[in-house]
């Protein structure tokens, strides 16, 4: 039987970058997937936004690291991962939303963010053509941006695996074994490994393997839709995110929506429905296209000639306060939690893997203890993600 430091389960955005900074830390590292090849999960239905503009600081400070690390990457390693630091752009056409963006720059700020909340003006300099009627302003984080999720993704692997990593593909967990309430490794439809130590990284589905050690995760998946235009000439950068809600009693009610043009040309599009769509069916609906492109037209008309390539539908696995669950648990020693990213694991995932890295080699700093503690398992799910 075979033995690794570190096994983990699931080979996507957060899983991959974990097995980066474990196998680069000298930890011997399997990761194990049901999937034929890595990032066949959710991974390739992100649409490559990444952001440290939460309102959360341990989110914050871990997508700090992340952007350190997805825009430092082609000079350190020659691969073009398509990162392009084009900034974020939340919206505000109400004083509500106003207020609620100023109060969360102040926040932001103080967390080490480098974002400002900037007059109407600011916001037609970096979205040309914007709809600017009842357009109060907004905020722009400058340092945001985003990338290829598959290119980066493979790019990631690929260096793990010039690390050390190892991976199995099509192959399924089916139980978790342990002795004294310790984790001493898995067994899977075709094998069984040892393993003192164990990171559940399986997005929609970590409840299932949380089930296998009787530990109850608050991960529950539901479903966004996202799509893609033909490439036309770059004309803005910045990701504009307009979290006003829509009434539509035809197509569906919907909460916000975001886009951004990518290194193509070609322009990415994602909403979010009203109510959500709880479950694991990834099919398209017929309503999608119709709510997300009245939206996007009206706020920016120029999109309106530009033809649709193809749609699809994804899985953020949720958590009651918006916020993942990362981290050791009490009562198993061995098993960490990297699970309930609510679709944002990609924009999380390589300060994240540093993190767990350090968490199994003990060498954590206070910050560190800081941040584990915010989004430990069994927390008390108060701290709503304002910005999720």
């Amino acid at each position: 039987m075979t033995e690794f430091d570190v096994i983990i389960i699931g080979a996507g955005s957060v899983g991959v970058p974990t097995a980066l900074a474990t196998a680069k830390t000298g930890l011997k590292t399997l990761v194990l997937d049901s999937l034929p090849s890595v990032a066949q999960g959710d991974n390739k239905h992100a649409i490559g936004g990444i952001r440290a503009t939460h309102s959360l600081k341990s989110k914050i400070w871990l997508c700090q690291r992340s952007i350190e690390i997805f825009a430092s990457w082609k000079e350190l390693y020659e691969d073009d991962i398509w990162w392009e630091q084009g900034g974020y752009c939340f919206l505000a056409f109400t004083n509500e939303h106003e207020q609620i963006l100023k109060n969360t720059v102040r926040q932001q700020k103080e967390y080490g963010l480098n974002i400002d909340y900037v007059n109407a003006d600011k916001i037609k300099e970096l979205v040309p053509g914007i709809n600017n009627d009842n357009l109060l302003g907004g905020t722009y984080s400058p340092e945001d941006g985003n990338s290829s999720p598959l290119l980066a993704l493979h790019a990631f692997y690929r260096k793990s695996r010039e690390f050390g990593a190892e991976y199995n593909f099509s192959e399924e967990v089916i139980d978790i074994t342990t002795k004294d309430k310790k984790i001493t490794g898995v067994k899977t439809n075709k094998a069984e490994y040892k393993a003192q130590t164990i990171i559940n990284a399986t997005g929609a589905h970590a409840k299932d393997i949380g089930n296998m050690i009787n530990i109850d995760l608050p991960v529950f998946p539901e479903s966004h839709e996202a799509g893609i235009t033909e490439p036309v000439k770059k004309f803005f950068s910045t990701m504009v995110i307009d979290i006003k809600p829509a009434t539509d009693e035809k197509f569906g009610n919907s909460k916000n929506y975001y886009f951004y043009q990518n290194k193509e040309g070609k322009i990415i599009f994602c909403l979010t429905p009203e109510p959500n769509i709880p479950g694991i069916d990834r099919r398209e609906t017929s309503s999608f296209l119709p709510q997300i492109t009245k939206r996007m037209v009206n706020l920016l008309p120029r999109l309106k000639n530009i033809k649709i390539r193809r749609t699809w539908r994804g899985l953020y696995p949720m958590t009651p306060d918006g916020n993942p669950i990362i981290g050791k648990i009490d009562n198993i020693e061995g098993y960490i939690n990297a699970v309930g990213m609510c679709g944002q694991g990609f924009m999380l995932g390589p300060g994240l893997g540093e993190l767990l890295s350090r968490v199994i080699t003990e060498k954590l700093s206070l910050k560190d203890q800081e941040m584990l503690k915010e989004l430990a398992h069994g927390r008390d799910n108060h701290k709503i993600e304002d910005l999720k």
